[in-house]
């Protein structure tokens, strides 16, 4: 079918939908798919660039067209009274709301997959941030899909070019597969809240101040399992459970790269075969982070040989490049931590956040507000070794030498 804009079987269609608003929209798309072929085909026997009046001449009008569509399959007269049909047909012409609607909805999938992957990878609250530039975009997108519905966005030429591409790579699978993992749907949306919920709960226990996040990875989780099984009916959720379904994949994509990468890690770095591979291991903010082992260290603490600590003491490695990370401190006025610079100075000071509510009781039940406090003070005490003395060795005195005689 051409996909100029517009055609005469999209206006043809456009009535046809029209007369049968009063429907569910999932049986109006049954429906429209039943006849789409046979319009095409008459469109491409009636030459280039086909006009709506020679369709109606060879089918009738769009209204009768649709009253003849509703008697075969059953479905009760149109109801009087349901609507201007020109009014209608004015709103399905106009386009652009539809297309930023879709490209809106394609755009927020990709947008959740991405920084969903990278919060699962880092296992940091920071990479969800992205998801704030995607959110504006996605709450027009379903303003739109709430007050105007999916159809105009049904007969854009971009939807329905896919949607020839999605029947013709059903067509020629085997259905039976297909079936197959259409039964899997209910597990699908169940699979996504499972996932929601465990991500929620290890970004808590990562970072305090994810906790704040927990309620809306909960909620998440129950409207993907409520819109889930509905979509058949009501097209409008997929503008829920898309972005949704999105963000469970890339987070389940990032959480296999990491864990493929710590056991690489592990693997590499407990064996004495050396292969020459050296990860790089990067903050959020682009700095070399020091590691333990397979633990992030984020401070140093020195002491002298009699347990005092040291402080400012700047760390150098064998080629004199500082051991420059990331500085942290806290935002005061949130409660949350922020970036303060990067330097090779260490001690620094320890961030300890968490929340506390309105007594100024922290990590309790009723905790409604992050807090975040600066603490200078080493938290520890170290009991230094204290080595055997080492004996001063005597110098070695140098054998007497003998005078040797000339030989004759």
């Amino acid at each position: 079918m051409s996909t100029q804009n517009p055609t005469a079987v999209r206006v043809y269609l456009a009535r046809v939908r029209s007369a049968l608003a009063d429907l569910p929209e999932s049986e109006v798309e049954e429906i429209l798919e039943d006849v789409r072929p046979h319009l095409a085909e008459m469109e491409a026997e009636l030459g280039d660039n086909p006009k709506v009046d020679a369709l109606i001449e060879r089918l009738g009008s769009p209204e009768g067209y649709a009253a003849e569509l509703r008697a075969s399959g059953g479905y009760p007269p149109r109801p009087p009274g349901s609507g201007d049909l020109s009014t209608v047909l004015k709103e399905k012409t106009g386009i652009g709301g539809a297309r930023f609607a879709f490209w809106g909805l394609v755009f927020s999938m990709g947008g959740f997959a991405l920084f969903g992957f990278a919060a699962a990878v880092w296992v940091r609250v920071e990479p969800l941030l992205g998801l704030l530039f995607v959110a504006p975009v996605l709450a027009i997108s379903v303003a739109y899909v709430v007050r105007r519905g999916v159809a105009p966005i049904a007969e854009l030429p971009e939807v329905i070019k896919l949607r020839e591409i999605v029947k013709s790579f059903q067509s020629n699978r085997n259905d039976k597969g297909l079936s197959y993992f259409r039964t899997l749907k209910p597990a699908w949306w169940v699979l996504c809240a499972a996932v929601l919920v465990v991500f929620g709960l290890l970004l808590v226990l990562r970072d305090a101040e994810a906790v704040l996040l927990l309620p809306l990875m909960l909620l998440a989780a129950v409207a993907v399992v409520w819109a889930g099984p509905k979509l058949k009916t009501d097209r409008r959720l997929l503008w829920l459970a898309v972005p949704i379904s999105a963000f469970v994949i890339g987070s389940i994509l990032g959480g296999a790269g990491a864990a493929v990468d710590l056991i690489a890690k592990r693997s590499y770095g407990g064996s004495s075969y050396n292969s020459g591979y050296t990860p790089n291991y990067n903050d959020t903010y682009g700095n070399p982070q020091l590691m333990y082992g397979s633990q992030d260290v984020e401070n140093i603490y020195a002491f002298d040989a009699e347990g005092k600590p040291l402080t400012e003491i700047y760390l150098y490695d064998e080629n004199g490049r500082p051991l420059s990370t990331t500085r942290y401190a806290c935002e005061k006025s949130t409660g949350e931590k922020r970036r303060a610079g990067d330097d090779n100075r260490y001690p620094r000071p320890l961030i300890e956040r968490g929340v506390e509510d309105n007594q100024g009781s922290r990590n309790g039940y009723n905790g409604s507000r992050g807090y975040c406090e600066e603490k200078v003070e080493v938290p520890f005490s170290a009991a230094i070794p204290k080595g055997a003395p080492v004996q001063p060795s005597a110098t070695p005195q140098a054998p007497p030498s003998s005078s040797t005689q000339p030989t004759r």
